[in-house]
C-alpha cells in the first residue's frame, strides 16, 4: 500500500485488468465523487463575478480541477502571492455562506440577486471569496458541491489520503499525459514529492520496474515503482518483531502488540481489529492479520498520537464555570493589526467555528443611531454592531453547545447603548441569558451544562451611588482591555474617566459583572459573579509575586487576560504562563498564527474542542496551596519521565515551491510547555535532502514535575545554515491526551489547518518511578496522584 511496502493502496498489477485498471489511474475516480451531479458541473467550470464592492466587480472563471479537491480561480495577478492564491484546496475552506452574508455582499444587498451569491470563507488569514453566479441554480451547485467535498475529505482514511496524494503528483509529472513515464518524468516526480534519490539508485530502480525494457514505465510498472519508493521499512520491522513467522500476526501476537501500546488487549478487540483492517479473506477466517492489514491499522486514526476518546466531550461539565479554562479571543473583529486593518464579521465565524467561547466587541457610537464595532482612535474600519450580533447568533453553537460569553467594551452613548440592548434581545432571543437561573443567593457560578445553549454578556452593571446618579443610572467605566488604558489616560481628567450606562444594557449582564481588581484581601467577600480583566503584564506580575493567592482567586472568580496595548501588530503573549496561574479567559489574537496560537489550539483540542477544559483539581479549591512559581513537592507535583523516539516522517511538503530542485532538510523539535521547571526544548539531527521519508531514530527524554499542566509540541523545521530554520508543520496536545506506544502525528500548517498527508512516526513511553505507565487512563490517574 501507499506508505509501506505492501499493496493495499496500490493494487498488485496482476489484479488490474481492463476498465478497472483504467479507473485506478484517475485520482478523482478513486475518490468516488463523479456520481455527484454538482461535482460534474463544477469540473465543467463556471463564469462568475468576484465581488469586493459596488465598483469592484470582476468576471472570473472557476473550475474544479482533475484531482477533485482543488478549485482553480482565474486571476490577473502576477505576484508570487497572487499566483499561489489562484487555486484553493477544499481542505483550506472553513465554511461556505449562502446569500449576501459577508461584509462586502451585505453592503450590496438589494443591488445584487441574493440567491445567486455565496461566500467562501477560508481558514487562517486568507481573505474570503465573494462570488455571484449567473443563476441561483449554479450558486446552489457550487455551495452544495464544496460542502460535499469537505465532508468527503473529512471521512478519508490516511491510506486514501496517501493514495490520492501520490496519484495527483503522478498526473502532474506525466508531462505529455500519455499514461507512461520516461526517466526524466520520474526524476521530475521525485523532485515534486520532496525526495532526492541519488542518480544511481533512481536509475537502478527505474530499470528494475521497466519490465518491457522500452525506457518508459506503463501503468502497472508505475504502480510497482510507487510501491518501492513508498515502502515503510520501520512498519515492516515492527510487524516482524511481533510476528513469529514473519508473514502474519496471530490473534495472540496482535494482543501482545496491543498490550505494549497501552490499548485494549482483549480477545474481542483483537478480533474486531482483524475484521476491520484485514482485507484478506483467508487471513480473516484464520483470525490473523497480514502485513498489509497491520500497516492499514497503523495508518488509521486508532493509532494517532492524540487519544481518540478525548475527541468527544468526556470531562465533567457540571462544575462551576470558574473550574474551567475558556477559549477566548481578543479584539475578535480585527483581520490583521490593531491600527490599520479591516474590521469584519468573518473573524467571529472563524473563532466560533474553532470552539471559541468568549469573543470581544468594541462598541462605539455609529452613524444614523446605530452602534459600530472597531478599534477606537485607530484607522481600523467599522462594522455595524447589529451585523456582528446576527453573525454570532448564526454561528454561536455550531462547534460547541456550551455558553458563549460576549465581552463588551462599551464606549457608546446612553442612547446607542439602548440600541445595543435592543439588538441583543431581538436577534439572540431566548439564547440570551437575561436573568439568573435561580432566585437563591449565588454561592458559586453555574456550570457549563446548566448554561448550555445560552449567551452571556460580560460588562459593567449599574450600582447606585448617592450623588452620582444620572437620568439613566450610575457612572460606568469601560470593560475588558480598555479598563487599565482608560484609567491611565484619564488620571488628570476625572470627568472623562467614566460614562453613564443605560439600564437596558446593564440588565443584560448576568454572571459576568466586570469590576476593577481590588487585591486578594477582599476575594472571599466578592460575589462569585464579579470578574476582573488583567493586562498580560499585570497578570504575569501577580503570578510571579502572589502565585498561590492568584490560583485561589481564580478558583472562585473568573478572570480575563488581554494582550498589552503595545502589541500593535497583533502579536501574542505566552498563554501557558496564565494557565499556570489558573486564569480562565486567556484572550489571544486569533488572526495571528504562531507558537502561542499553536498552544491555544493544543490546550483546547480535547473535550470535543468545545472551548471548555476542566482545570486540574488542585487548582480549583479556595484553599489551594499550588504555586506555579514553586511546584517542588506541592499539589500537582508528580515526577514523570516522558521518552519520545522520533522514528521517521512521511510526505513533508516543499518549502521553496518556486525552485523545482529545492528539497527540505528536515529536523524535528519537541517542546514541553508547562510550569517553569518543566519547560524544555530538544531536537533531532537534520536529514539532508529528504522531505519524503526521512528517518531519524532519535530518542528525546523529558522529566515532568506537573504533568497535568504540560503541553507537548512537535515541530518540523527545514534546517538552514545561514538563516533561521523555516517552519514546515507542527502539532500540539496536552500530555494527558498523549497516547503511548507507536503513533502517528498528523501535522498542521501555521494557520492550524491540516498539512495532510504529512505525518511523523514516533514511539512514546511514560514512566513514574521507573514503572511504565501505558494507558491514558493510568496516566491521568497518576497525574492526579491516584496511582
Amino acid at each position: 500500500m501507499l506508505g509501506s511496502g505492501n499493496t493495499a493502496a496500490i493494487p498488485d498489477p496482476k489484479e488490474q485488468r481492463g476498465p478497472a485498471a483504467e479507473r485506478t489511474k484517475d485520482p478523482i475516480r478513486r475518490l468516488g465523487i463523479l456520481d455527484n451531479e454538482d461535482i460534474r458541473a463544477m469540473m465543467q467550470g463556471c463564469s462568475m463575478v468576484k465581488v469586493r464592492s459596488l465598483r469592484w466587480q470582476k468576471s472570473r472563471s472557476l473550475r474544479l480541477l482533475d484531482d477533485g479537491l482543488t478549485v482553480w480561480c482565474e486571476t490577473t495577478k502576477s505576484s508570487r502571492k497572487g499566483k499561489s492564491q489562484q487555486t484553493f484546496a477544499v481542505t483550506e475552506v472553513d465554511c461556505v455562506r449562502e446569500g449576501c452574508q459577508s461584509d462586502a455582499l451585505r453592503r450590496l444587498s438589494g443591488t445584487v440577486p441574493e440567491e445567486q451569491c455565496f461566500t467562501v470563507i477560508f481558514k487562517g488569514s486568507r481573505k474570503s471569496l465573494d462570488l455571484m453566479c449567473p443563476s441561483a441554480q449554479e450558486a446552489q451547485r457550487w455551495v452544495r458541491g464544496i460542502r460535499f467535498l469537505k465532508e468527503r475529505v473529512s471521512c478519508m482514511t490516511q491510506k486514501e489520503k496517501l493514495d490520492h496524494w501520490i496519484r495527483g503528483y503522478l498526473k502532474r509529472a506525466d508531462e505529455n499525459q500519455d499514461g507512461k513515464m520516461t526517466y526524466d518524468e520520474v526524476k521530475r516526480l521525485l523532485q515534486m514529492i520532496n525526495i532526492d534519490l541519488n542518480e544511481q539508485h533512481t536509475r537502478c530502480l527505474f530499470k528494475r520496474c521497466d519490465k518491457t525494457c522500452d525506457d518508459r514505465l506503463d501503468h502497472n510498472e508505475i504502480e510497482e515503482f510507487c510501491r518501492e519508493i513508498m515502502r515503510r521499512p520501520e512498519l515492516d520491522a515492527l510487524f516482524r518483531h511481533y510476528s513469529s513467522n514473519g508473514s502474519v500476526l496471530s490473534t495472540a501476537e496482535l494482543r501482545d502488540f496491543l498490550g505494549d501500546q497501552g490499548e485494549d488487549a482483549s480477545l474481542k478487540n483483537a478480533q474486531n481489529l482483524i475484521f476491520t483492517y484485514e482485507f484478506n479473506d483467508r487471513a480473516q477466517k484464520k483470525l490473523c492479520m497480514t502485513q498489509s492489514g497491520f500497516t492499514t491499522y497503523m495508518l488509521s486514526m486508532e493509532n494517532d498520537v492524540f487519544n481518540p476518546d478525548h475527541g468527544q466531550i468526556y470531562q465533567d461539565m457540571t462544575l462551576p464555570l470558574a473550574h474551567y479554562y475558556i477559549s477566548s479571543s481578543h479584539n475578535t473583529y480585527l483581520t490583521k493589526d490593531q491600527v490599520t486593518s479591516d474590521s469584519s464579521t468573518e473573524p467571529y465565524i472563524r473563532a466560533l467555528n474553532q470552539g471559541c467561547r468568549c469573543v470581544e466587541l468594541d462598541c462605539w457610537d455609529g452613524d444614523k443611531g446605530e452602534p459600530a464595532i472597531y478599534h477606537g482612535h485607530t484607522f481600523t474600519s467599522r462594522i455595524p454592531f447589529k451585523e456582528v450580533i446576527e453573525t454570532i447568533n448564526q454561528y454561536a453553537f455550531k462547534a460547541s453547545p456550551y455558553p458563549l460569553i460576549l465581552s463588551l467594551e462599551n464606549h457608546c452613548s446612553v442612547e446607542q447603548q439602548a440600541v445595543m440592548a435592543k439588538h441583543l434581545r431581538t436577534i439572540l432571543g431566548k439564547k440570551l441569558l437575561t436573568e439568573p437561573l435561580s432566585d437563591l443567593p449565588l454561592k458559586e457560578l453555574p456550570s457549563p451544562e446548566e448554561l448550555r445553549g445560552r449567551i452571556l454578556v460580560k460588562g459593567k452593571r449599574n450600582t447606585p451611588h448617592l450623588g452620582q446618579l444620572g437620568k439613566n443610572g450610575s457612572f460606568a467605566s469601560f470593560s475588558s482591555s480598555c479598563e487599565d488604558e482608560q484609567a491611565s489616560m484619564n488620571k488628570n481628567d476625572p470627568a472623562k474617566s467614566s460614562s453613564k450606562m443605560s439600564n437596558e444594557l446593564s440588565e443584560l449582564v448576568v454572571y459576568c459583572k466586570s469590576v476593577s481588581f481590588r487585591g486578594f484581601e477582599s476575594v472571599s467577600k466578592l460575589p462569585p459573579d464579579e470578574m476582573s480583566s488583567f493586562s498580560e503584564n499585570e497578570a504575569l506580575r501577580l503570578i510571579k509575586d502572589s502565585g498561590k493567592l492568584f490560583v485561589r482567586h481564580n478558583s472562585r472568580q473568573l478572570s480575563r487576560i488581554y494582550p498589552s496595548g503595545q502589541r500593535l501588530q497583533s502579536s501574542n503573549f505566552d498563554p501557558q504562563e496564565m494557565w499556570n496561574g489558573g486564569c480562565h479567559m486567556v484572550a489571544l489574537n486569533f488572526q495571528t498564527p504562531g507558537e502561542q496560537m499553536d498552544l491555544h489550539q493544543g490546550r483546547f483540542l480535547p473535550n470535543g474542542r468545545c472551548g471548555y477544559i476542566l482545570k486540574p483539581r488542585f487548582m480549583c479549591s479556595p484553599t489551594s496551596d499550588f504555586n506555579p512559581e514553586n511546584t517542588g513537592g506541592g499539589p500537582g507535583h508528580t515526577p514523570t519521565q516522558l521518552t519520545i523516539r522520533i522514528i521517521s516522517a512521511q510526505q513533508l511538503p516543499k518549502i521553496n515551491t518556486e525552485k523545482a530542485s529545492s528539497i527540505v532538510d528536515p529536523q524535528v523539535v519537541v517542546e514541553i510547555h508547562g510550569v517553569a521547571i518543566d519547560k524544555a526544548r530538544k531536537k533531532t539531527h537534520r536529514i539532508d535532502n529528504n522531505g519524503f521519508n526521512p528517518r531519524w531514530d532519535c530518542t528525546l527524554s523529558f522529566q515532568l514535575q506537573v504533568p497535568e499542566l504540560a503541553l507537548v509540541r512537535f515541530v518540523v523545521e527545514d534546517h538552514d545554515h545561514a538563516v533561521k530554520n523555516d517552519f514546515v508543520g507542527q502539532f500540539t496536545l496536552p500530555f494527558t491526551s498523549l497516547c503511548t506506544g507507536y503513533r502517528h502525528v498528523h501535522l498542521l500548517k501555521a494557520d492550524g489547518s491540516s498539512l495532510s498527508p504529512a505525518t511523523l512516526f514516533i514511539q512514546v513511553k511514560v514512566s513514574r518511578g521507573g514503572v511504565p505507565v501505558k494507558s491514558v487512563a493510568e496516566r491521568i490517574a497518576m497525574a492526579k496522584g491516584k496511582v
